[in-house]
């Protein structure tokens, strides 16, 4: 049964799991793929539901997704002049947030794989009255396309668990940051409560690939976001991977009892 907690696959353990299984294989969900097919793949899944991606975040979370982020830029306490890099943020929602709350007095670049993400973000930016001090670019988190020390904080949100080389992310995003920069990240994470947790586990192996196919037509991308959620580190075992990666002050702070959390550190 994929909803039980002892049949489901757990975390690699630290040490394992930053690499995504470089040069060999690495998960996709429950898959295993050869590392270098991952990103198309992932690529495909983001392509398939850009257009519903924002109406699905507000069914699947029951909108609570929109508290977590609102938590995660309160965590960054932005200030007006500042850059941010929001990586795997097509939509923008991260961005919009980080101008809302600066006043316009500062610059979001939204940088992310997929090229129809950052469309639907765009568009959406041109409705809001947002056509200056956001920047849409097309990129990848192992290699972005910015220069060494350009930005005052990076974030992702939701994102990071698509990325097959963690490590090779951390060192971008530690090469980007300006010195005194911060890096947050907002990711699903492991459920503290017992009760909760089989209660979760339900809801995403059935709700979630249900949804997919009423509203987005794809029930097989949401199975893969089930399936990518379980593959991925638990709080501490994320905190001890940004701690390896050269991150200072790494703290973590579970949400909604451990369904995402927020992990942060500092380049020095």
């Amino acid at each position: 049964m994929p909803g039980s907690e002892t049949s489901l696959p757990r975390p690699f353990p630290p040490g394992e799991a930053g690499d995504g299984g470089r040069g060999d294989e690495t998960d996709f969900g429950f898959r295993r793929v050869r590392a270098a097919e991952k990103p198309r793949l992932v690529g495909a899944v983001f392509e398939s539901v850009a257009t519903r991606y924002d109406l699905m975040n507000d069914l699947m979370s029951v909108g609570v997704h929109r508290l977590w982020k609102a938590a995660l830029i309160d965590r960054l306490r932005p200030r007006p002049g500042e850059t941010l890099l929001d990586l795997a943020g097509g939509t923008g929602d991260i961005a919009f947030r980080f101008l809302e709350r600066v006043g316009r007095q500062g610059t979001a670049i939204v940088c992310d794989f997929t090229p129809a993400m950052l469309e639907v973000g765009a568009a959406r930016a041109i409705d809001r009255g947002i056509l200056e001090g956001i920047e849409w670019v097309a990129g990848d988190a192992e290699k972005l396309p910015f220069a060494k020390a350009s930005v005052d904080a990076v974030t992702i949100a939701f994102g990071l668990r698509n990325v097959t080389h963690r490590d090779a992310a951390y060192a971008e995003v530690l090469r980007v940051l300006k010195p005194g920069g911060r890096f947050l990240c907002l990711e699903f994470s492991q459920v503290a409560l017992p009760w909760l947790a089989r209660l979760y586990d339900l809801y995403s192996f059935t709700v979630l690939p249900f949804l997919g196919e009423l509203v987005a037509r794809d029930r097989a991308s949401y199975q893969y976001l089930a399936e990518s959620i379980r593959r991925f580190p638990d709080q501490e075992t994320l905190a001890a991977e940004m701690r390896a990666a050269g991150f200072a002050e790494v703290k973590a702070r579970s949400l909604s009892g451990g369904i995402a959390a927020i992990h942060s550190g500092w380049r020095i």
